[in-house]
């Protein structure tokens, strides 16, 4: 009996030190603090998961304003665009670490014209009028109602038509829309020149700016242009659009719920005239087509006759 109380006695002590030695293991891996993000994306709609080693607590913010201080949460945008969310996870020892994740959620034409500005080192998006005019169904319209296809004229156009009628100049400005409103228009490639409307500028000055007049036949020409210095922009999404046309009753025109540019001062994109307010007609993240008007009747003007429906590509 003595033996056995003996041999439990000791059992005891020699699974007590063991179990002591097993938690307290000076070898077993101590996992620092981190933390990763995972994230799925269904139009406004983000869920967010925290893959993190050592964290005891979750902080969000989801760089709209909103924050959340759940594991997983998902989150729903009210309006689409680019965002930066960022997670801070933290231990039970007053540690944290940070990571951030880039988001584009159902991206509004406004944020797919400016770029993510969440960027780093963020300086705005670049456009320039493409030469591929035949994928994009580019084409020189009548200024009526249904922008009908100016008599004579392909569509959609060839390749490169601007420089087949001798005025390569006309792919050279660059045109860079910021999110915060402000507009940049470099056509020092251009040797400070622009693509013009050959009325407007004859009714400007006299035509004496006018550098290439190989467009002449359509209206358009190359013209001397110094661009603006703190430019603005201005972008709607919809509305009533209305234009002086000789299509239209009364000399006017109107396009109902289109989506418009328009420019500080003379400014303008892609092609210079008197309307300088001009529609977008479509856009993607490395494409967008514009409806650029002009007045190319000397008897009409300021009237519109015709609209150069074109497209314009990111500057990589």
């Amino acid at each position: 009996m003595k033996k056995l109380i003996r041999f439990l006695f000791f059992s005891c002590i020699i699974g007590t030190t063991l179990f002591q030695s097993c938690t307290k293991d000076p070898d077993k891996p101590t996992w620092p603090l981190s933390a990763l993000i995972f994230h799925s994306v269904n139009d406004k709609q983000v869920a967010f998961t925290a893959l993190t080693h050592s964290a005891t607590s979750w902080s969000w913010d989801f760089g709209d304003g909103k924050t959340s201080s759940e594991k997983d949460p998902v989150h729903v945008y009210e309006v689409g665009g680019y965002y930066k969310a960022k997670l801070t996870a933290s231990d039970g020892s007053g540690n944290s670490t940070t990571q951030e994740v880039s988001l584009a959620i159902s991206l509004t034409p406004y944020a797919l014209l400016t770029g993510d500005h969440t960027l780093p080192g963020y300086k705005g998006k670049t456009w320039k009028l493409t030469t591929n005019h035949t994928t994009n169904t580019d084409y020189l319209a009548n200024c009526d109602a249904a922008l009908t296809t100016a008599k004579g004229t392909p569509k959609p156009l060839p390749n490169g038509v601007f420089g087949q009628l001798g005025m390569p100049e006309s792919y050279k400005d660059e045109f860079t829309f910021n999110y915060d409103g402000s507009y940049i228009h470099n056509n020092t490639n251009n040797n400070g020149t622009s693509f013009s409307g050959l009325i407007n500028q004859v009714v400007l000055n006299g035509g004496k700016d006018i550098t290439n007049m190989s467009g002449k036949d359509y209206g358009m020409c190359i013209a001397k242009y110094t661009p603006e210095t703190d430019a603005k922009f201005t972008f709607v999404a919809k509305e009533d659009l209305t234009i002086a046309s000789v299509y239209g009753a009364g000399g006017k025109l109107t396009f109902k719920d289109v989506s418009t540019l328009d420019f500080t001062g003379t400014e303008f994109i892609g092609f210079r005239d008197v309307q300088r307010k001009i529609i977008l007609n479509k856009i993607t993240d490395n494409s967008m087509q514009l409806i650029m008007f002009m007045a190319a009747g000397q008897s009409y003007f300021p009237a519109n006759t015709h609209a150069l429906i074109l497209s314009f590509e990111v500057v990589k």
